[in-house]
Protein backbone atom coordinates (compact mmCIF):
# COMPACT_ATOMS: atom_id res chain seq x y z
CA UNK A 1 0.00 0.00 0.00
CA UNK A 2 1.35 3.40 -0.95
CA UNK A 3 2.20 5.82 1.84
CA UNK A 4 2.57 3.15 4.54
CA UNK A 5 6.19 4.14 5.18
CA UNK A 6 5.19 7.77 5.51
CA UNK A 7 2.53 6.87 8.05
CA UNK A 8 5.01 4.79 10.09
CA UNK A 9 7.44 7.72 10.14
CA UNK A 10 4.71 10.09 11.26
CA UNK A 11 3.71 7.61 13.97
CA UNK A 12 7.24 7.73 15.40
CA UNK A 13 7.19 11.54 15.34
CA UNK A 14 3.76 11.65 16.98
CA UNK A 15 4.78 9.19 19.73
CA UNK A 16 7.88 11.30 20.53
CA UNK A 17 5.71 14.41 20.62
CA UNK A 18 3.20 12.81 23.02
CA UNK A 19 6.01 11.37 25.20
CA UNK A 20 7.41 14.87 25.61
CA UNK A 21 4.21 16.12 27.21
CA UNK A 22 3.69 13.03 29.37
CA UNK A 23 7.26 13.46 30.68
CA UNK A 24 6.52 17.13 31.44
CA UNK A 25 3.43 16.12 33.42
CA UNK A 26 5.39 13.48 35.35
CA UNK A 27 8.14 16.00 36.03
CA UNK A 28 5.62 18.51 37.40
CA UNK A 29 4.14 16.04 39.87
CA UNK A 30 7.45 14.50 40.97
CA UNK A 31 9.13 17.91 41.38
CA UNK A 32 12.36 16.95 39.68
CA UNK A 33 15.11 19.48 39.30
CA UNK A 34 15.20 20.82 35.76
CA UNK A 35 18.81 19.72 35.18
CA UNK A 36 18.13 16.13 36.24
CA UNK A 37 14.90 15.98 34.27
CA UNK A 38 16.12 16.94 30.81
CA UNK A 39 19.66 15.59 30.98
CA UNK A 40 19.11 12.13 32.41
CA UNK A 41 19.67 9.08 30.27
CA UNK A 42 16.08 7.97 30.87
CA UNK A 43 14.43 11.03 29.29
CA UNK A 44 11.79 10.19 26.72
CA UNK A 45 10.36 12.32 23.98
CA UNK A 46 11.96 15.32 22.33
CA UNK A 47 13.67 18.04 24.28
CA UNK A 48 15.75 21.09 23.61
CA UNK A 49 18.44 22.61 25.79
CA UNK A 50 19.16 26.32 25.69
CA UNK A 51 22.86 25.61 25.11
CA UNK A 52 24.95 28.36 26.66
CA UNK A 53 22.77 28.54 29.77
CA UNK A 54 21.96 24.82 30.02
CA UNK A 55 24.41 22.04 29.32
CA UNK A 56 24.06 18.29 29.13
CA UNK A 57 25.60 16.38 32.00
CA UNK A 58 28.65 14.65 30.52
CA UNK A 59 29.13 10.97 31.33
CA UNK A 60 32.27 10.10 33.28
CA UNK A 61 33.79 8.25 30.34
CA UNK A 62 33.47 11.24 27.99
CA UNK A 63 36.86 12.13 26.52
CA UNK A 64 38.20 15.09 24.65
CA UNK A 65 41.63 16.69 24.34
CA UNK A 66 44.24 15.17 26.71
CA UNK A 67 45.82 17.03 29.60
CA UNK A 68 48.89 16.49 31.80
CA UNK A 69 48.38 15.59 35.45
CA UNK A 70 50.53 17.00 38.21
CA UNK A 71 50.59 16.32 41.94
CA UNK A 72 50.72 19.27 44.29
CA UNK A 73 53.72 19.26 46.63
CA UNK A 74 53.91 20.50 50.23
CA UNK A 75 55.25 23.94 49.20
CA UNK A 76 52.78 24.35 46.33
CA UNK A 77 55.16 23.17 43.61
CA UNK A 78 53.86 21.17 40.67
CA UNK A 79 55.26 17.64 40.51
CA UNK A 80 54.54 16.62 36.94
CA UNK A 81 53.94 12.89 36.59
CA UNK A 82 55.24 12.88 33.02
CA UNK A 83 58.77 11.50 32.62
CA UNK A 84 58.96 12.37 28.90
CA UNK A 85 59.30 8.72 27.95
CA UNK A 86 57.55 9.35 24.63
CA UNK A 87 55.18 6.37 24.72
CA UNK A 88 52.16 8.64 24.29
CA UNK A 89 53.71 10.25 21.20
CA UNK A 90 54.45 6.82 19.71
CA UNK A 91 50.94 5.49 20.44
CA UNK A 92 49.19 8.56 18.97
CA UNK A 93 47.68 7.64 15.56
CA UNK A 94 47.67 11.18 14.06
CA UNK A 95 51.06 12.03 15.68
CA UNK A 96 49.80 15.22 17.32
CA UNK A 97 52.00 15.01 20.46
CA UNK A 98 55.51 16.51 20.59
CA UNK A 99 57.79 16.17 23.60
CA UNK A 100 61.14 17.86 24.19
CA UNK A 101 63.10 16.08 26.90
CA UNK A 102 65.02 17.88 29.62
CA UNK A 103 68.72 17.15 29.98
CA UNK A 104 71.08 18.02 32.81
CA UNK A 105 73.34 20.89 31.63
CA UNK A 106 76.36 19.57 33.56
CA UNK A 107 76.31 15.88 32.68
CA UNK A 108 74.15 15.98 29.58
CA UNK A 109 72.07 13.05 30.86
CA UNK A 110 68.30 13.11 30.46
CA UNK A 111 66.15 14.31 33.37
CA UNK A 112 62.75 12.59 33.81
CA UNK A 113 60.70 15.71 33.15
CA UNK A 114 59.57 17.29 29.88
CA UNK A 115 61.09 20.64 28.94
CA UNK A 116 58.30 21.22 26.45
CA UNK A 117 55.11 19.29 25.74
CA UNK A 118 52.74 20.13 22.88
CA UNK A 119 49.44 18.70 21.70
CA UNK A 120 47.86 19.93 18.48
CA UNK A 121 44.15 19.80 19.36
CA UNK A 122 43.16 20.47 15.75
CA UNK A 123 44.72 17.16 14.71
CA UNK A 124 43.86 15.14 17.84
CA UNK A 125 41.17 12.55 17.17
CA UNK A 126 40.37 12.09 20.91
CA UNK A 127 40.98 8.35 20.80
CA UNK A 128 42.55 8.18 24.27
CA UNK A 129 45.49 5.97 23.29
CA UNK A 130 47.93 8.41 24.89
CA UNK A 131 46.14 8.14 28.24
CA UNK A 132 45.71 4.38 27.92
CA UNK A 133 49.36 3.62 27.20
CA UNK A 134 50.94 6.09 29.67
CA UNK A 135 52.66 3.95 32.33
CA UNK A 136 52.78 6.82 34.85
CA UNK A 137 49.13 7.99 34.65
CA UNK A 138 50.50 11.37 33.60
CA UNK A 139 48.13 12.07 30.71
CA UNK A 140 44.35 11.88 30.94
CA UNK A 141 41.40 12.81 28.75
CA UNK A 142 39.58 16.03 29.57
CA UNK A 143 35.87 16.92 29.58
CA UNK A 144 36.42 20.47 28.29
CA UNK A 145 35.00 20.40 24.75
CA UNK A 146 34.41 24.13 24.33
CA UNK A 147 37.76 25.03 22.76
CA UNK A 148 36.65 26.56 19.47
CA UNK A 149 38.78 29.53 18.45
CA UNK A 150 39.93 31.49 15.42
CA UNK A 151 43.55 30.49 16.01
CA UNK A 152 45.25 27.14 15.80
CA UNK A 153 44.73 25.05 18.94
CA UNK A 154 48.31 24.14 19.78
CA UNK A 155 48.40 23.47 23.52
CA UNK A 156 51.71 23.93 25.32
CA UNK A 157 52.78 22.41 28.63
CA UNK A 158 51.42 25.28 30.74
CA UNK A 159 47.98 25.03 29.15
CA UNK A 160 47.91 21.24 29.44
CA UNK A 161 48.85 21.06 33.15
CA UNK A 162 45.96 20.36 35.52
CA UNK A 163 46.09 19.07 39.12
CA UNK A 164 45.22 15.53 40.12
CA UNK A 165 42.28 16.95 42.09
CA UNK A 166 40.77 18.22 38.81
CA UNK A 167 40.92 14.68 37.39
CA UNK A 168 39.34 13.32 40.59
CA UNK A 169 36.51 15.81 40.13
CA UNK A 170 35.64 14.93 36.53
CA UNK A 171 36.19 11.16 36.80
CA UNK A 172 35.68 10.10 40.43
CA UNK A 173 35.14 6.37 39.86
CA UNK A 174 38.20 5.96 37.64
CA UNK A 175 40.32 8.05 40.00
CA UNK A 176 39.29 5.94 43.02
CA UNK A 177 40.11 2.75 41.11
CA UNK A 178 43.52 4.09 40.02
CA UNK A 179 44.41 5.38 43.49
CA UNK A 180 43.50 2.02 45.05
CA UNK A 181 45.72 0.23 42.52
CA UNK A 182 48.53 2.72 43.20
CA UNK A 183 48.20 2.18 46.98
CA UNK A 184 48.24 -1.62 46.56
CA UNK A 185 51.34 -1.36 44.39
CA UNK A 186 53.10 0.84 46.97
CA UNK A 187 52.12 -1.54 49.78
CA UNK A 188 53.43 -4.55 47.84
CA UNK A 189 56.67 -2.70 47.15
CA UNK A 190 57.04 -1.77 50.84
CA UNK A 191 56.31 -5.36 51.93
CA UNK A 192 58.89 -6.67 49.49
CA UNK A 193 61.53 -4.20 50.67
CA UNK A 194 60.82 -4.63 54.41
Amino acid sequence: MYGLGLLKGLQVTLSRFVDSYTEDIRWFFKRYKKVEFRTSKDTKGTFTLQYPEEKLVLPEEFRYVPFLVYDEGENGEKNIRCTSCGICAKACPPQCIWIVRTSDPVTGRPVPQPAEFYIDADICMNCGFCAEYCPFDAIKMDHDFEIASFQRNLFNKERLLKPASYYAGIRPKNNAREEAARADKAAAKAAKAG
